[in-house]
């Protein structure tokens, strides 16, 4: 049985459909990069995934179990604009993201002690062991998103949604954090779902490359149909690559 499924969801706002007809099976460990034109529902997918939003119709179960209601630590999210607490430390803000499993979101005592060690150690993992006592914006652009990762990462959810994680950074931080993100996604074996607006990205970080289109169109009401999924490449070794998909697939116009 596969680990995430999708299973003919839709989504409407305001009687306007914004995705319809999405199905899709996912093997836990895999790495899924979401891509598309702009407006065509791949943060809305993203949402539907963490709970943060029901779907109209159709549901989305992980590893069989019931559809979730509201977000909870089975699922982590990164977005594109470092989503830390600023005025928490750097370690403090791993220890935060260990007391939202909690009751009251709050560690005391021996289990305080123990959120401290496993942050410590994480930050290690991360690399950012040497700035545990600064705030976030004493930080560069790469270091506050491995740490808002590293702050997912840390409430171990099973899996990781990624909205455009990497789209505020330079070039050559992008790079490192690529290479960040594999290192960490094949240690762990989390499956992962991540939005991109970077075919290139999408392709190189990728297992499996979901594209959302909207295959109905109406020229007088473009808004009229929703998007769905038009595409899945595996792009693995002997994968479509990424130089010879835009030929191949024109209607993939990313924006």
């Amino acid at each position: 049985m596969s680990f995430v499924t999708v299973s003919n969801v839709w989504q409407a706002y305001g009687g306007r459909s914004i995705l319809e007809r999405v199905s899709v099976s996912v093997e836990e460990g895999e790495f899924v990069s979401i891509v598309g034109a702009s407006g065509c529902g791949k943060s809305t997918f993203l949402r539907l995934l963490l709970a943060d939003e029901r779907p109209t119709r159709g549901e989305i179960r992980i590893d069989g179990g019931a559809p979730a209601q509201e977000p909870n630590p089975e699922r982590g999210v990164v977005f594109q604009r470092y989503s830390v607490f600023p005025h928490l430390t750097v370690r403090e803000n791993l220890i935060a993201g260990e007391g939202f499993a909690t009751v009251l979101g709050r560690l005391r005592g021996a289990r305080r002690r123990a959120a401290v060690e496993r942050a410590d150690a994480m930050l290690e993992r991360i690399g950012l062991n040497h700035v545990a006592d600064h705030y976030p914006a004493a930080l560069s652009g790469g270091m506050q998103q491995r740490l808002a990762i590293g702050q997912a990462m840390t409430a171990k959810p099973r899996v990781l949604l990624l909205d455009e994680p990497f789209g505020a950074l330079d070039p050559g931080t992008r790079v490192a954090m690529h290479e960040f993100l594999t290192e960490l996604q094949r240690e762990t074996r989390m499956t992962v779902f991540m939005v991109s607006h970077d075919l290139e990205e999408a392709f190189k970080l990728g297992d499996r490359v979901l594209v959302f289109d909207k295959p109905r169109r109406d020229p007088q009401d473009p808004g009229l149909f929703g998007a769905t999924i038009t595409y899945d490449f595996d792009a693995r070794d002997g994968g479509i690559p990424f130089q010879n998909t835009l030929e191949r697939y024109p209607t993939l116009a990313v924006g």
